[in-house]
């Protein structure tokens, strides 16, 4: 049995029934990273004593016969922007190199409440701020499927790492589609919950009304396996939802026949790869053949997306990002002889260049005199994308559309081009500024043998159809 190449199931079903332990995937994980992660870096910082206390808790309930929870043995990786007590938490950033916390962010609690055995944490662009893991401050990632190419970003550390079976799912985060973009150009499942679904508590911010934790794995099963033990109000977090949450792998057994599936035009013009374009229509085609009813609809405020995520992300980070100055958990610049000269020098040093870009046109975005011009007139165009999908909703159940306009680019291909790099989000940004969900799913292939995303996006928490449609177009294709 390969123990690195297991679904969510098959490796609590096999501790469970003492086939192996507990202890033996942990450490044939480690093994995989130490053998694969050197030329990948998809991993910052290994948690071995952390994970391998948690396998033996494990295996002594196997040996007593008791019943493992839903994820008990599971090996999983948790992006470096979720705060874990006692274990290294940098944000991809030299600003937090030091930092350990002293608590857990909820949904990593969840996770190992739920029988998790938490390898370590994963490479990220600084602050989750990138759209190819080159934004790192430690080194970039490199895509499994080909080493000369990004994972996507930010969360290229959590895809890549699933991909290449170093662990069986990971936990991302999503602000403008870091966790589908990188899915999709691993060839992974990637999960964005509705905003409020997943308590963000313990989730060093980037952009508060945009973050979402959500995850990575091998199979939409797997993905509704974790989103059912991480969703779910949380008294930490006054964003999150006091909203029921279903048992999502049961809903997946549901059929989709007569499910009515939107197919909006604006996400199939100018940009899109002529072979990215085909992989999705065939997916479509494979939808009405499951009996799905494809209905056009229109998403008219699209165009808008991408100027208006990039006042608001950045204005929000401009804010959050304030908070570190060198004064309490921060590495703080050395020889300084003032106050300001020690603010200044720390972001400075601390900081990378993508990070100060943001925190630049953040800060701009508000200032006196141009607030109403940018940041509100932004805030205006997000209420009307959000009415867009709540009017497409009354006709569709579900929107299928590309996760990116290209297969994964070369690394240093867009690394001087911010516009081209923001450009890799334009079908994923819409999602984070309505607050709905998103799941991509590989559908296809380039003829460079590049992984290909379908996206398929849903209503308010609505999970549980965007899941169905994805599972039973897995299943067919």
């Amino acid at each position: 049995m390969d123990l690195t190449s297991l679904s969510i199931d098959a490796a609590r079903s096999a501790v469970q029934e003492r086939k192996t332990t507990a202890l033996a995937l942990a450490e044939a994980h480690y093994a995989r990273i130490q053998k694969e992660d050197g030329q990948i870096g998809a991993f910052l910082t290994l948690s071995k004593d952390r994970a391998l206390e948690q396998a033996d808790r494990i295996d002594r309930m196997a040996a007593e016969g008791k019943q493992l929870p839903p994820l008990g043995g599971v090996p999983v990786g948790i992006k470096d922007v979720m705060s874990t007590r006692g274990v290294r938490t940098t944000a991809g950033s030299k600003i937090l190199e030091n930092y350990v916390p002293p608590y857990d962010c909820t949904a990593v609690a969840r996770m190992e409440a739920a029988g998790a055995v938490v390898l370590g944490k994963m490479n990220c662009d600084e602050f989750a701020m990138g759209s190819s893991n080159e934004n790192s401050a430690y080194h970039p990632v490199r895509n499994p499927r080909d080493l000369s190419r990004v994972p996507g970003g930010s969360s290229g550390g959590s895809a890549a790492s699933v991909a290449a079976d170093m662990a069986v799912v990971t936990l991302g985060s999503d602000t403008g589609g870091s966790i589908r973009q990188p899915a999709s150009f691993c060839g992974v499942v990637g999960l964005m919950p509705t905003y409020g679904r997943v308590s963000r508590y313990g989730l060093i911010a980037f952009a508060s009304s945009l973050d979402h934790i959500g995850p990575l794995a091998k199979t939409v099963k797997d993905a509704a396996i974790v989103l059912r033990t991480i969703a779910g109000r949380d008294a930490m977090d006054s964003t999150s939802a006091e909203v029921p949450v279903p048992d999502y792998v049961a809903e997946l057994a549901k059929p989709v026949r007569g499910m009515k599936v939107g197919v909006a035009r604006e996400y199939f013009g100018e940009g899109l790869d002529d072979e990215v374009r085909q992989a999705v229509e065939l997916a479509i085609d494979q939808l009405r053949g499951l009996s799905c009813e494809i209905v056009p609809v229109s998403l008219p405020h699209t165009p808008y997306a991408i100027p208006t995520y990039y006042l608001i992300a950045t204005a929000e980070a401009s804010a959050n990002l304030a908070r570190y100055d060198g004064v309490r958990y921060t590495v703080r610049a050395r020889g300084v002889k003032t106050l300001a000269e020690m603010y200044r020098r720390t972001r400075d040093e601390g900081f990378g260049a993508e990070v100060k870009r943001r925190i630049m046109l953040g800060t701009y975005a508000l200032s006196a005199g141009y607030y109403d011009a940018y940041y509100l007139k932004a805030q205006k165009v997000r209420t009307l994308l959000t009415r867009d999908f709540d009017e497409a909703f009354q006709k569709v159940e579900a929107i299928v559309t590309p996760t990116s306009p290209t297969p994964a680019f070369r690394l240093g291909e867009k690394s001087n081009d911010p516009l081209a790099m923001y450009l890799a989000d334009i079908y994923t940004v819409t999602a984070d500024l309505a607050g709905i969900p998103g799941i991509s799913i590989p559908c296809g292939k380039t003829k460079e043998k590049l992984p290909i995303g379908l996206q398929i996006l849903g209503k308010h928490f609505d999970e549980s159809t965007i899941l169905r449609l994805a599972h039973a177009y897995e299943q067919a294709a």
